[in-house]
């Protein structure tokens, strides 16, 4: 599967309120956003970095949006694999019957049995794509419940711009801001089952949904221009 990065909805989500530069960033010592000794715990920095996959899977809400997912796509899987073997089972009980059938009622029955299948097939896509976009997604819920703490820090530190420090090549350790966000993430938001998200789905382009690596049940009904009261009926991939 080649999904599109979880970074990619970070950029939407920072937009307005904070900054993301796509180019590599070189910060050097001396320049106007160094870094400024303080009495406080913030740092003071005009210019702060932030790594988002670090702020996801280091925060309780990041945490809980991942376990929810596997638990998600391990039930879709053990679904789906309840729904090959009764799929397999009644593929056999229609080969085993057919010596007991006219042509035209075997091919009737091979028929309805091909448009289960696709059926099938169709609404596990679905539920895949769904869940594979739900994912996606993830670290925008997250961003979205996170942005007025960010801002928060952004006004603390006196900063005026955050960078994705994965686009920077090189920085002072003392403006990552991750460590604390992720601090405060926890201390407010906690693992965000009590806050009411708006839904971000509409933050994914049309057509950027990732392929799923949740296959559905791997049984192939009759082939459409199998000829009727033909020897053998499709078996499973």
């Amino acid at each position: 599967m080649r999904a599109i990065a979880a970074r990619t909805t970070w950029a939407s989500a920072l937009m307005g309120a904070l900054a993301l530069f796509g180019a590599p960033v070189l910060i050097l010592p001396g320049a106007a956003a160094q870094t400024q000794a303080q009495d406080s715990e913030v740092i003071q920095s005009e210019i702060l970095t932030l790594d988002p996959d670090r702020l996801f899977s280091g925060t309780m809400v990041g945490q809980r949006l991942t376990a929810q997912y596997e638990a998600q796509r391990d039930r879709l899987i053990a679904s789906n694999r309840e729904l090959e073997a009764e799929l397999r089972a009644e593929e056999q009980a229609l080969t085993d019957a057919r010596k007991a059938m006219t042509p035209k009622d075997f091919r009737a029955q091979a028929d309805a049995f091909d448009a289960k299948v696709r059926s099938i097939r169709q609404e596990n896509d679905r539920k895949a794509r769904d869940l594979e976009r739900g994912r996606e997604i993830a670290p925008l819920s997250l961003m979205r419940m996170a942005e007025p703490l960010l801002v928060e820090l952004m006004r603390e530190t006196g900063g005026k711009i955050i960078l994705d420090n994965r686009q920077v090549l090189l920085r002072a350790d003392a403006i990552d801001i991750t460590d604390l966000a992720v601090a405060r993430i926890d201390a407010r938001i906690g693992d965000g089952s009590e806050l009411n998200v708006e839904d971000s789905a509409q933050a994914v382009p049309e057509g950027a949904t990732p392929d799923s690596d949740v296959e559905g049940p791997d049984v192939e009904g009759p082939a459409e221009n199998a000829p009727a009261g033909s020897d053998d009926l499709p078996t499973a991939e």
